[in-house]
């Protein structure tokens, strides 16, 4: 049988930062049993209180004015932090050094400082930290990873990566701290498609790559701040090469400045069959192989079938009661994070750099009904 995300006793969960993204998870908590919401906190209490009162199944949710009060609550195991890039350390290590489990949005930190901090503070706790994506779990990713691991594809060789868009602002009511530090379409979109890659061909050893800044100002194009301009203070489009420990070579392009594309979103080349893997920010699609005579789809093979965000944090508390390492782990984005920084090393330098950290591949997700 395949695998499920269902420990024998639900995961207490308190919610940090209560914006656009905590309403997937939500809806995801609808379907999870192993997760149960007792508490959220937010800078503002009015959208703390509009998630309590989307509970899933009803459930008494309360309001605390803190990340201190929510992080000291008894019926909080796990603190699920959905704040803004900048304060996921920072609450992460509030939770660590009152003994609740994290689980964030990515990415894992800022910098690489403030990753070793959360990594650390974990380990002297004893306490388990995953960080999304968890996007590469579903159906998808896994499905394309096991045509890889069964030798479907012969040798990799080679991926390509693309992520092209034209710009946050022009839907996110909020969108200016995509373009400040810790921003950019290379650590906001990067952690998606670097995940998978690893998931795919293992960890990154070396890198190297460009970047530019086409515009020095956005101008939102929704909601109430609808013509206000704003400072761009990051690089937008980043493009670099990645070498696998394997061997393989991943062309990487992320950008906010492309209007429109057509391009793939990544494909895996091997010495006998080439695959199409789907859209890593998704966590299904059709995985299609070309072995020389057209693209077949293969059939749905791994991966958590009708996954939604929350089953990395469903699978870390199935990992709690089983004993083993979840899969959307704190090492991963750690290492994902530091490939991301040293590829924008790589290109303010015009050379390629190693990438010195590492971590193990995550363990494949079996099968669905098998």
């Amino acid at each position: 049988m395949g695998e499920s995300l269902k420990p024998s006793k639900p995961l207490n969960i308190g919610i940090v930062g209560a914006g656009k993204i905590s309403g997937a998870y939500l809806s995801t908590l609808e379907r999870l049993t192993s997760l149960r919401l007792t508490a959220v906190t937010d800078l503002d209490p009015g959208r703390a209180r509009a998630v309590a009162d989307q509970a899933p199944g009803g459930a008494e949710v309360v309001v605390v004015p803190s990340v201190a009060a929510l992080v000291a609550r008894d019926d909080v195991d796990a603190v699920l932090n959905l704040t803004i890039p900048a304060a996921h350390a920072d609450v992460a290590l509030a939770a660590l050094r009152a003994g609740k489990h994290v689980y964030g949005e990515k990415p894992l930190a800022a910098d690489r400082e403030e990753a070793d901090a959360v990594l650390a503070a974990a380990r002297e706790a004893g306490l388990r930290v995953g960080c999304a994506p968890d996007t590469v779990l579903g159906t998808g990713t896994q499905t394309a990873r096991k045509a890889v691991d069964d030798g479907l594809i012969g040798r990799p060789v080679a991926a390509t990566a693309f992520m092209t868009g034209a710009g946050h602002e022009r839907w996110h009511p909020d969108p200016e701290f995509y373009y400040r530090p810790g921003g950019g379409p290379l650590l906001d979109m990067g952690p998606y498609y670097l995940s998978a890659l690893v998931h795919l061909l293992g960890p990154v050893v070396r890198v190297t790559g460009a970047s530019s800044r086409p515009r020095t100002e956005r101008t939102i194009g929704s909601g109430p701040r609808a013509g206000h301009t704003f400072p761009v203070e990051v690089d937008t489009h980043i493009t670099g090469v990645l070498e696998h420990a394997g061997g393989a070579l991943s062309t990487l392009v992320m950008s906010f400045d492309v209007r429109a594309a057509r391009l793939p979103r990544i494909e895996v080349h091997g010495t006998d069959a080439s695959l199409s893997v789907p859209d890593p920010n998704g966590f299904d699609g059709a995985v299609e192989i070309h072995r020389g005579d057209g693209w077949e789809t293969l059939p749905v093979s791994a991966g958590f079938p009708d996954a939604g965000r929350g089953a990395g944090l469903a699978d870390l508390a199935d990992a709690l009661s089983q004993g083993r390492p979840h899969r959307a782990s704190a090492e991963l984005a750690a290492h994902v994070l530091d490939t991301m920084l040293t590829l924008m090393d790589a290109a303010d330098q015009g050379r390629a750099l190693p990438v010195t950290s590492t971590c193990e591949r995550p363990a494949p997700v079996t099968g669905p009904g098998r």
